[in-house]
């Protein structure tokens, strides 16, 4: 499929302006559409598609008009070439006629065959972690459809799907609400991107709730943190995985950022790096003293800047460590699945894991009094709800502690 442009030279007004054509072409159809543009024969640009004089020109001003018109057209031609080519569709003449003209063009796809290619278009722009979630979203979808027979299309995500979806996931998955949220999120998500490139025109689906209980946040005290980081650890694995947790702790990065730590990122008392999860470029961290000497435990070592290890051997290693160093207080953390509550107790250091290091690093720096502006730019945090509950343990803390004068 492509695209031309052609002055009408039949058609050359009292003032000697040609009308300005647009020719579509795909193998041997063509559509011809009059563009509202129109100029001097001198002043088309046929290499360029544009129309061009000097600024003295009486036609100048209307010619950035016009110019603007043939950019508008060319875009929407664009568009229309990756609507077949998003649906995989053939080339089809009314088809284009009809989108060219602004019609409302409804086809049949398959819902799993969008969701297919929607994670697979996403892999151009999202982490690794995201493309996971939405993976597992969609054999969810799957084992749900398998097991109760029902008919998921677009026409059909609608109450009568979030009443069948919450039953099969609390009662046959024994779902917790928190993650029946995720699945819920990641399917809007998916069904948003469906509607706007129209694969479907049906909006029940924004009616569909998620649900969410707020959780306890599992973190070290300081106190705690500065006991781990104090420990010189015999094993040597559990030494690396200890200074590689620490270091997230210190500066809010997570793992997939401190795992892909280069020495370029260092630059004499800050990180300069592109954080992955969120796309940002360039951020920067300001490394405090206990940062700084982790990067200089390693700088001579063949593991500088950092040791690499997986999120997998971290959480297994770390959780050892926090038990050598006797974190074996008992923790219960409360859950739902649906309206039942459940409440498990574990040993705290059952609980550690790589993705407490930056729940450690904003909790503490709060009790330490840092401003939340400063908290929120080194983390790069941007969900604003999350970020309270971190404020709300940290009053709970507070107030705990100064309990201890009754």
């Amino acid at each position: 499929m492509n695209y031309n442009f052609e002055l009408r030279k039949d058609k050359t007004n009292k003032d000697g302006l040609v009308p300005i054509r647009m020719i579509i072409s795909h193998g041997k159809v063509r559509i011809r559409k009059n563009i509202e543009a129109k100029c001097l024969i001198e002043h088309w640009n046929s290499d360029s598609n544009i129309i061009s004089c000097e600024k003295k020109n009486k036609y100048y001003e209307i010619y950035q008009d016009y110019n603007s018109k043939i950019v508008e057209a060319k875009n929407k031609v664009d568009s229309i070439f990756k609507f077949f080519q998003y649906n995989k569709m053939d080339f089809q003449e009314e088809i284009f006629i009809q989108k060219f003209e602004g019609n409302k063009v409804n086809i049949v796809i398959d819902f799993f065959e969008a969701f297919q290619e929607f994670i697979e278009l996403s892999k151009l722009t999202k982490a690794i972690g995201t493309i996971k979630k939405y993976t597992t979203t969609y054999n969810y979808l799957i084992d749900f459809k398998n097991e109760t027979k029902y008919v998921l299309r677009f026409d059909t995500i609608n109450r009568n799907f979030e009443e069948k979806f919450m039953d099969y996931c609390f009662n046959k998955r024994q779902t917790l609400n928190n993650y029946y949220g995720k699945l819920i999120s990641i399917i809007k998500t998916f069904l948003q991107w469906s509607f706007d490139r129209e694969y479907h025109n049906c909006l029940d689906f924004k009616k569909i709730k998620r649900i969410e209980n707020e959780i306890e946040v599992i973190f070290l005290s300081y106190e705690e943190l500065m006991l781990l980081y104090n420990y010189k650890f015999e094993n040597k694995a559990l030494e690396r995985s200890k200074d590689f947790y620490c270091f997230g702790c210190f500066t809010g990065l997570r793992h997939s950022d401190i795992y892909n730590l280069s020495n370029a990122n260092i630059l004499n008392d800050k990180l300069v790096l592109n954080i992955i999860k969120t796309k940002t470029t360039n951020h920067q961290i300001i490394l405090n003293k206990f940062s700084k000497e982790l990067l200089d435990k390693y700088k001579d070592s063949i593991y500088k800047p950092l040791p690499k290890i997986t999120s997998q051997k971290l959480n297994k290693n770390i959780q050892k460590c926090c038990e050598i160093i006797g974190l074996d207080q008992d923790v219960t953390l409360t859950r739902f699945i649906g309206s039942k509550r459940i409440n498990q107790t574990f040993k705290k250091h059952e609980l550690i894991t790589s993705h407490t290091a930056r729940k450690t690093f904003i909790t503490n720096s709060l009790m330490l009094g840092i401003n939340e502006r400063v908290i929120k730019a080194t983390t790069n945090s941007k969900d604003e709800k999350s970020f309270k509950r971190y404020i709300k343990v940290t009053e709970q803390f507070v107030k705990k502690e100064m309990d201890k004068w009754n």
